[in-house]
């Protein structure tokens, strides 16, 4: 259920809907609806005869789990199970407004950072699958290591603007990446 709600925070489930998704008995999902209402983690809303549940951003973890979501989930998890086929990449970085499906506010703004040596049409058709799911373009970009250290030392205002906004590693240490 987590997955559910973590993976797509902007979308709100009713209890027969999320009982489609999931594949759970109903009754074993309103049990678990109501510990995380109680929790603080999920907002409910009654409309007509449905209740909505939707994901409380203020929640205090909720920038780790959506983290950890991401990486177990769709194509955070397609990179981490393909590291082998996609090259050997030091870091693969996804933008937080990527994550939390918010909307760019400019189109030319990165959603995937990929460091390492990388074969390109590997990486590109696991994002091709994952635009055709998510129906939109998903920006990317790819460079070296030593690209990555050059565009650092110059300041390049292109990686201090991927760098500068929210993020989540899903191959890679943060510190070293940004160091």
């Amino acid at each position: 259920m987590l997955n559910l709600f973590f993976a797509n925070p902007t979308e709100m489930y009713h209890v027969r809907g999320i009982v489609r998704e999931i594949g759970e008995e109903i009754n074993a999902v309103r049990r678990e609806l109501a510990r995380l209402e109680k929790c603080g983690m999920l907002k409910r809303e009654n409309r007509g005869n449905r209740i909505y549940y939707w994901v409380r951003r203020e929640y205090p973890m909720y920038g780790d789990i959506v983290s950890m979501v991401a990486k177990t989930n769709g194509l955070g998890a397609q990179i981490i199970e393909s590291k082998a086929k996609i090259g050997s990449p030091s870091f693969v970085m996804f933008s937080g407004k990527f994550v939390r499906r918010k909307e760019k506010k400019n189109e030319d703004e990165v959603d995937i950072l990929v460091v390492g040596n990388v074969v390109l049409p590997e990486l590109a058709a696991l994002i091709r699958a994952e635009e055709s799911r998510r129906g939109v373009e998903i920006n990317y970009t790819v460079m070296s290591r030593e690209e990555l250290d050059f565009r650092k030392k110059r300041r390049d205002p292109f990686l201090q603007g991927v760098l500068s906004g929210s993020r989540v590693m899903i191959i890679g240490d943060e510190d070293d990446l940004v160091s």
